[in-house]
């Protein structure tokens, strides 16, 4: 018989930098704050380090705008919350007319434990035509309203 161990970090992690959109050339993004030490370029852009966080507590949102309409296939996102227990919510969703209506894509709730689940890898497969905005929308304690976000990556292809 043969058998072999796989990994439950190959079916979360991201793929090869190749796969996913340059953000950096191909959108602007708007963000409702931002701690200096942790800027949004951190999530987004591969290699910049270690992910975004909010410089207010209670909920925040990331758009991406798109200039030129995109074809979205897949979505990665990562989260990771070391220190503080709490349940996070967030909205993923998008517009085809520049922001004047949205479609949800997913509305998800997560329970991070600093001695146990302190992480969350999301990866959504969709097949979304013409988008010109993506909209993440960050509760990040639904129980508290002094939590603050934090988005450890971002990805899209």
């Amino acid at each position: 018989m043969r058998k072999r161990v796989i990994s439950e970090a190959s079916e979360t992690a991201a793929p090869a930098s190749g796969d996913w959109l340059k953000l950096d050339d191909l959108a602007e993004v708007e963000i409702s704050s931002e701690d200096a030490a942790h800027p949004i370029e951190s999530a987004l852009l591969p290699g910049d380090g270690g992910g975004w966080r909010a410089a207010a507590p209670g909920k925040q949102t990331i758009r991406l705008l798109f200039p030129h309409a995109q074809a979205v296939h897949r979505i990665w996102l990562s989260f990771v919350e070391t220190s503080v227990q709490r349940t996070q919510e967030y909205v993923l969703r998008w517009s085809a007319d520049g922001g004047q209506s949205f479609r949800e894509v997913v509305r998800q709730q997560w329970n991070f434990s600093p001695e146990g689940a302190n992480s969350q890898t999301e990866d959504h497969r969709v097949e979304l035509a013409g988008v010109t905005v993506l909209e993440l929308i960050i509760t990040p304690d639904i129980g508290n309203g002094n939590a603050h976000a934090s988005l450890a990556a971002l990805r899209i292809a």
